[in-house]
């Protein structure tokens, strides 16, 4: 496992770089501090943290979406495929193929759940939108079954398969989820989780997950970065973080010997995390 500030140990071609960004909000609020990940091409990589920890932060500056709120990348690079996105405006980071399922789901509430899907595909130019409704139907039977229902009267869970079609539909490069597990039952999240990692697998879909939920999160993913107060304080391989003990304590509620820690030892538990000492 490696330490916050060395590449990750992979071989493969990275299709995303972030080299020690930086954003601000409103000219003074300080977000993101020296934040570096890397993303390679046909993987899936976990970036997790807790509320605060400048995740979303990181996916909007990736999509173009902080001119809206104010904020800007306003030290180092975010590269794509080689060329520099940072500057870039969201019409023209998703035409290169990026795509953010927002937190929320954000489907269109008064179009049906097939309409959602087409204009999923509105980027395109070619004549196989048909093709891949099919395909998402196929990952997700259950929109097929409300295909014709409206989007806004779906349960939340299926509105994330909703909002993860319509990614699907735009043939994107790479999609990045943000907190998909946020609101729905385990046992749905499970589902959803099981289908991304099919996904990635069947159609070689880069992935970047940002989520809370390191269990679930280590469960699918290639690499995983760890992030808080607004910079990287851990990354590696799962099966490594799984094993670190400070990982264990704060991320899967985990004492030493692998027992879930109760709700007092949680609340009376004073070993402050090493990366912050």
């Amino acid at each position: 496992m490696t330490g916050a500030d060395s590449r990750p140990p992979l071989t493969e071609g990275i299709m995303l770089t972030l080299n020690n960004i930086e954003v601000i909000y409103n000219d003074v609020i300080l977000v993101l501090k020296g934040m570096s990940i890397q993303v390679p091409e046909g993987k899936i990589v976990g970036l997790l943290g807790s509320n605060g920890a400048g995740k979303s932060t990181t996916l909007k500056a990736i999509s173009g979406l902080l001119k809206p709120e104010d904020g800007e990348v306003t030290d180092g690079s975010i590269e794509f495929l080689g060329e520099t996105i940072h500057h870039k405006d969201a019409a023209d980071i998703v035409s290169r193929g990026i795509f953010q399922v927002m937190e929320g789901r954000r489907v269109f509430e008064h179009l049906t759940a097939e309409e959602n899907l087409i204009a999923g595909g509105y980027t395109r130019r070619d004549s196989n939108a048909h093709h891949d409704i099919e395909m998402v139907y196929h990952y997700f039977p259950r929109l097929k079954e409300r295909r014709h229902q409206t989007a806004g009267y779906l349960s939340g869970g299926e509105q994330q398969m909703l909002a993860i079609g319509r990614a699907l539909m735009a043939r994107p490069k790479l999609m990045m989820l943000d907190e998909p597990s946020l609101g729905l039952a385990p046992l749905l999240v499970m589902e959803i989780f099981d289908i991304v990692k099919r996904i990635n697998k069947e159609h070689g879909t880069t992935i970047l997950i940002v989520e809370q939920n390191a269990n679930l999160t280590l469960g699918v993913a290639d690499y995983a970065y760890i992030m808080e107060n607004g910079r990287i304080v851990l990354e590696g391989y799962p099966a490594d973080l799984r094993e670190n003990a400070d990982v264990r304590e704060f991320y899967l509620g985990l004492t030493e010997v692998g027992q879930r820690k109760s709700y007092r030892d949680v609340k009376h538990y004073k070993r402050r995390k090493r990366w912050l000492s």
